[in-house]
């Protein structure tokens, strides 16, 4: 039986067997495999089982779907073949993949109960995309020069009317 078992800090260890036609993959609980992780869509990608074959089929992710490093929109996933989602990479193993040699050894499994923030996890880390900062702070040199030209044309109104209230 084909699985997946997840290869990210915080989340080593903790598998999913594929046991159905269609498994869909995400962040929020209705998924049929829930990832809690801010990386990953609500609803991310589907695992679909079509004969010997693991299909997998990005659901429009904001953060992409990866095989071996190579955003895809739907591919064919092989034993041993590194699935990313956003930051979380995962190992397809089935029967073939078993007798592999493992690249990365399994810690434990965490299990995660459902209601628990991503902080308090043990082993989370602050996420990194590629190619981003930080959230910077918002310079308002717009607002400044919005308010110093309401004020000159505030100025220049009041004087033009007490030069018109004086002529009368």
């Amino acid at each position: 039986m084909a699985r997946l078992v997840l290869l990210s800090e915080g989340l080593t260890g903790r598998t999913y067997d594929l046991k159905v036609e269609r498994t869909t993959v995400g962040r929020v609980s209705d998924n049929a495999f829930e990832i809690p992780e801010a990386s990953i869509s609500s609803h991310h990608c589907e695992i679909l089982l079509r004969g010997n074959e693991v299909v997998v089929k990005d659901l429009g992710s904001t953060n992409g779907t990866f095989i071996n490093g190579e955003k895809i929109t739907e591919a064919k996933l092989k034993p041993g073949q590194i699935l990313r989602l956003g930051t979380v990479e995962m190992r397809l193993e089935g029967g073939e993949a078993a007798a592999a040699p493992l690249k990365q050894p399994l810690d434990q499994t965490k299990v995660i109960p459902q209601g628990v923030k991503l902080g308090e996890l043990e082993g989370t880390r602050a996420l990194v995309f590629e190619g981003q900062k930080g959230f910077e702070k918002k310079k308002n040199t717009a607002t400044k020069y919005f308010i110093i030209g309401a004020i000159l044309v505030a100025v220049v109104l009041m004087t033009i009317l007490f030069f018109v209230a004086l002529m009368k």
